[in-house]
């Protein structure tokens, strides 16, 4: 069997990829309308259920044989391999010699998954009792601030996965969030937003939630340290840091330097990577927003896709199917974006979510051997709530030059219900949808009375591939199964594509290279600069409009 680190033909040169792209030749520029007049039973046959989420992926430029051709390009792959040694610890992420764990944030107490000798499964649920104890403490004004007001407010300071994550969980289920509770998450390097975050806030009623498991996160400690100083010019006193103040953190030495007390330092591992870590004690502001039950709700959502990803086949496998349709479009349609288009306006983060989860994971140029990809990895993701982007980009979707496969997102039941509003939402999903996939043809804007002038413009070409994701009701275990599906997409691309979903030394240089310029920008006398003459020109324009 094919495992993570075995050599393997580069991915055009193995038996099913050339299959595939002798068949895309023959399917390739057939219509969505032809497949579903050779089918009756399309509609009902493309489908898959699992974890709550109903898939409907028959409105994809595919066949039988696309199906079964892909699925084979998943097994030359080794991508049953490749999930086995992440579900058993194996350290896959090889450029930093890590395990790769999220799964294990939301494993029972009953299961064992050992890394370097030591079941880590203990330690996770540890933390998470650790948490609840916390979290409760907050929501029933147990834990009190340092003149003895409860906290009223708490703001979650980071960046990337430490605020991505849970700004979007507490976006996603507000409807379950403690109404008396008022939370801000502060992520932008840019003063406004966290003076923004605080303008309304009583520094007494406030509490921090620092995310950063080294304690050095540039912009999340330039945050930290501007929220340290705002508490202690409203307080006057030192000690208060530590009733206002909580980590989430590895680095003891630094959080107690902060004026934390460790005891409220909440951990996790190197084998959590920061886009994966919203199950982790980073979710420690959507525990305190929805209560512990409902983040083990939200857990269990993540478990049971996690369980049908590993034990499903392939052709049932509902992050293998969203995965290799993707991987479909972008290797073989040159489709360059994917459009993800929640009809919930809870949701209204989650495309912003997916950015990094996808872009950061499958973002890469080399294969895990170090040799260029033979193929394009990750498309660039978007999108934002419907019907909101009906009478915006859609435009673009539906009559553009370029082919953006869609996935919709929608509920059968509103959290929310007011009249006729959501029957009117999802029609909206369905509409735009079958409108895509099978347009307007000259002949039938004819039939409808318009002039010949007019007719180019009214046509619809149709034959945009989408999928529709459905569930009952936004729920805390839907939402943890909906980020899961995406999460082992992601993972089912990168290991067909061989590549490492798991590091990100592309934000690398960047960084380096801002650290370096913030000296020159703050030394007073003229630095010795090593830059290009663009860049050393700007820093010197800056400078003298300081």
């Amino acid at each position: 069997m094919d495992t993570v680190n075995s050599p393997r033909l580069p991915l055009n040169e193995l038996p099913a990829w050339k299959a595939l792209t002798s068949h895309f030749q023959s399917i390739g520029q057939k219509h969505l309308r032809e497949f579903f007049a050779e089918d009756a039973t399309r509609g009902q046959r493309f489908t898959v259920e699992a974890a709550g989420l109903f898939l409907d992926y028959s409105k994809n430029r595919i066949t039988d044989e696309t199906l079964r051709l892909l699925v084979s390009l998943a097994e030359e792959s080794g991508l049953r391999s490749h999930i086995e040694a992440m579900f058993t610890g194996e350290k896959i992420n090889i450029t930093e010699k890590r395990a790769v764990l999220h799964v294990a944030l939301r494993a029972p107490k009953s299961e064992h998954i050992v890394v370097d000798g030591e079941d880590v499964i203990p330690g996770v649920h540890a933390v998470l009792d650790k948490m609840a104890s916390f979290a409760e403490r907050v929501r029933s004004g147990a834990w009190k601030g340092h003149t003895g007001k409860r906290i009223r407010n708490v703001v979650n300071i980071g960046i990337g996965g430490s605020d991505l994550g849970p700004v979007m969980a507490y976006e996603a289920l507000k409807h379950y969030s403690q109404r008396d509770l008022t939370f801000r998450f502060v992520s932008n390097v840019d003063g406004t937003d966290f003076a923004e975050a605080v303008a309304d806030l009583s520094p007494d009623e406030t509490l921090f939630l620092v995310a950063s498991k080294t304690f050095t996160t540039q912009e999340t400690m330039a945050n930290a340290h501007s929220a340290r100083a705002w508490l202690l010019a409203g307080l006057g006193d030192e000690m208060a840091v530590a009733k206002h103040f909580v980590a989430i953190s590895t680095n003891a030495k630094l959080v107690a330097g902060f004026g934390i007390d460790t005891a409220n330092m909440f951990g996790f591992w190197d084998w959590v990577g920061g886009r994966y870590s919203m199950d982790s004690a980073i979710g420690l502001s959507t525990m305190i927003a929805i209560g512990p039950e409902n983040f083990r709700d939200l857990l269990a959502g993540f478990h049971a896709m996690d369980v049908h990803f590993r034990t499903a086949p392939f052709e049932k496998n509902l992050p293998v199917l969203l995965g290799l349709l993707t991987l479909w479009y972008t290797d073989f349609f040159n489709a360059q974006t994917v459009a993800v288009l929640p009809y919930e306006q809870y949701l209204k983060r989650f495309p912003s979510y997916l950015q990094q989860l996808t872009m950061e994971s499958n973002g890469k140029h080399v294969t895990l051997d170090g040799k260029p990809v033979a193929s394009e990895t990750s498309p660039v993701y978007w999108g934002e709530p419907g019907t909101n982007g009906q009478h915006s980009f859609y435009q673009l979707i539906h009559q553009g030059t370029r082919l953006i496969p869609c996935d919709f997102i929608g509920f059968a039941k509103s959290l929310n219900p007011l009249g006729r509003h959501h029957d009117m939402l999802m029609a909206n999903v369905f509409a735009q949808a079958e409108a895509l996939a099978f347009g307007k043809t000259a002949e039938q804007v004819r039939a409808e009375g318009t002039p010949e002038w007019l007719v180019p413009h009214r046509v619809f070409e149709g034959n945009r591939p989408s999928n529709i994701l459905l569930a009952d009701t936004l729920t805390p275990q839907v939402l943890g199964a909906l980020v899961a599906l995406y999460e082992h997409s992601v993972f089912t691309q990168g290991a067909i594509w061989s590549i490492n979903p798991f590091d990100q030394w592309g934000v690398e240089l960047g960084k380096a290279l801002a650290t370096k310029i913030l000296g020159e920008l703050e030394n007073e006398s003229e630095p010795a600069m090593t830059h290009d003459s663009s860049t050393a020109s700007l820093i010197r324009r800056y400078r003298a409009s300081k």
